[in-house]
C-alpha cells in the first residue's frame, strides 16, 4: 500500500491518541463516553481536576426563552420563590432558580445585550455574564451549554463554537481553543419574586412554559434534598472533604465581592440579625441589605416547603457624591440623612429621595466551601 496512504491517516491517528489520552486523564469513574471536539492540548489546569458527572447534553436547553409580565405570572410563582434578577438600562428580567436548577444555563438577550444566565446548585452559585468576549481584538458572541463535568463541585460550561470548557464560578476558559479568555460579569442579585416586582414593576419573569414537557415537570422539585444545611458537607464524590477550608462551615451561605486586588467574603449569619452591613474594601463603600422572604431551592424535596434563607444584596453606599448610612426597619431600609425608605433591590420608594437607585456592586451568593476553594486568599468579614 502506498506510503502516502499511511501519511494521510496520521491526523486521524493523532486525534484518536489525543482523545484516548484525554479520556484517561479526566476523572471519570462511571466511564461516561467521550463526545468532545475540544482541543485538550490547550489548557491552564490539569485535566484530572475535572470530574465527569453526567453525559454531555444531559441538561435540557433553554435558549432565548419566553417571559411573562407581573400580571401574567401572578399565579405561576410563589411570592417567596428566589430569582436571579438582572437589569440593563432600566430593562429587567427575573430567572426563577426553580427553573434554572433543571437547566443551569440560559442563553438570552436583555435590552440588546447578549447575556448568559448560570446557576450551579452544588455551589449555590448564580451568576450572569456577557456572552460577548474579546478574542484577538475581535468581539465574539458565544452560546453555552452544560458540559456535565465539575471542578471543585462547580459546573463546567462549554461554548458551542469551539467546545472550550469554562468554569461557571469564575467565567474563565480552562481547556480548549479559547483557554484563558474570560467572561465579564453583569451585576445581578438573588431576591424573591415579590421583591423583584417591588423593585421592577414592569419587569419580566421567565415563564414555566419553556423547555420540553419532561423539563417542565421537574420545575419546583429539588433533587439535592437537605443539601442546604449548615452542618452538612458538600458531596464527597465531587469535592474531597480533606480540601475543605476550616475557616467557615462548608455549607454556610456567604456573599462574595471582588475588590481591586482581592476578594472579600461576608457570612450571612453576621448580617442576618441587623439587616445592614457597611464596610470598606479596597475603596469600595460596601453596603449589604438583608431581609427574610426567599426560600432555599436545595432544602426540601418540594421547594414550596423549603426553609426561608432570606436574601442579601450589595450596593455602593455612595450616591450623588454622598455616603449614606442605613438602618433596617421591617422589610425596608432607612437612610439617616433624609429618612427615606429603600427596598432590598436598592430603590427608594418613599421620602425626599424617592425614585433614586443605589448602584449595585457585583457580588455572588455561594456556599462557603465553594468561595474558599476558588478564592483561598479571600478576606473574611468578621464584624470587628
Amino acid at each position: 500500500m502506498p506510503v502516502f496512504f499511511y501519511r494521510s491517516l496520521w491526523p486521524l491517528v493523532i486525534a484518536l491518541v489525543t482523545v484516548s489520552v484525554c479520556m484517561a486523564q479526566l476523572t471519570n469513574p462511571r466511564n461516561i463516553p467521550y463526545r468532545w471536539q475540544t482541543d485538550t492540548t490547550k489548557k491552564n489546569i490539569e485535566l484530572e481536576e475535572l470530574k465527569v458527572a453526567v453525559p454531555k447534553g444531559a441538561f435540557p436547553k433553554i435558549d432565548y426563552p419566553r417571559f411573562l409580565s407581573k400580571t401574567e405570572a401572578e399565579n405561576m410563582f410563589l411570592a417567596e420563590e428566589p430569582v436571579i434578577a438582572v437589569a440593563i438600562k432600566g430593562h429587567a428580567k427575573a430567572y426563577p432558580l426553580s427553573i434554572l436548577t433543571v437547566h443551569e444555563i440560559s442563553n438570552d438577550t436583555l435590552n440588546g445585550e447578549a447575556i448568559l444566565l448560570t446557576y450551579c446548585p452544588l455551589c449555590n452559585s448564580g451568576i450572569v455574564y456577557h456572552r460577548a468576549v474579546q478574542i484577538n481584538g475581535k468581539s465574539l458572541v458565544l452560546e453555552f451549554e452544560v458540559s456535565g463535568m465539575l471542578r471543585n463541585s462547580d459546573m463546567i460550561m462549554y461554548d458551542r463554537k469551539t467546545e472550550s470548557w469554562w468554569q461557571q464560578l469564575t467565567g474563565e476558559a480552562l481547556v480548549g481553543e479559547l483557554t484563558d479568555a474570560s467572561l465579564n460579569v453583569i451585576p445581578s442579585m438573588i431576591i424573591s419574586v415579590e421583591a423583584f416586582f417591588e423593585g421592577y414593576p414592569n419587569g419580566k419573569i421567565l415563564s414555566k412554559m419553556n423547555g420540553d414537557l419532561r423539563a417542565q415537570k421537574q420545575y419546583g422539585k429539588n433533587y439535592y434534598e437537605q443539601y442546604d444545611n449548615e452542618n452538612a458537607l458538600p458531596y464527597a464524590m465531587f469535592f474531597a472533604h480533606d480540601k475543605i477550608d476550616q475557616r467557615l462551615k462548608p455549607m454556610e451561605r456567604v456573599v462574595e465581592i471582588k475588590g481591586r486586588y482581592s476578594y472579600k467574603i461576608y457570612p450571612f449569619k453576621l448580617f442576618a440579625h441587623e439587616g445592614v452591613i457597611q464596610d470598606n474594601h479596597e475603596g469600595l463603600e460596601v453596603l449589604i441589605f438583608y431581609r427574610k422572604g426567599a426560600l432555599s431551592v436545595v432544602d426540601h424535596q418540594e421547594i414550596a416547603h423549603s426553609k426561608d434563607i432570606g436574601m442579601a444584596t450589595v450596593f455602593d453606599a455612595r450616591l450623588n457624591g454622598k455616603k449614606l448610612k442605613f438602618v433596617k426597619k421591617g422589610d425596608f431600609f432607612i437612610d439617616d440623612g433624609t429618612h427615606s425608605r429603600w427596598t432590598i433591590a436598592g430603590k427608594c420608594i418613599a421620602g425626599s429621595m424617592k425614585g433614586e437607585q443605589l448602584n449595585m456592586i457585583p457580588h455572588t451568593n455561594h456556599f462557603a466551601f465553594a468561595s474558599l476553594s476558588f478564592f483561598p486568599d479571600a478576606k473574611i468579614y468578621t464584624g470587628k
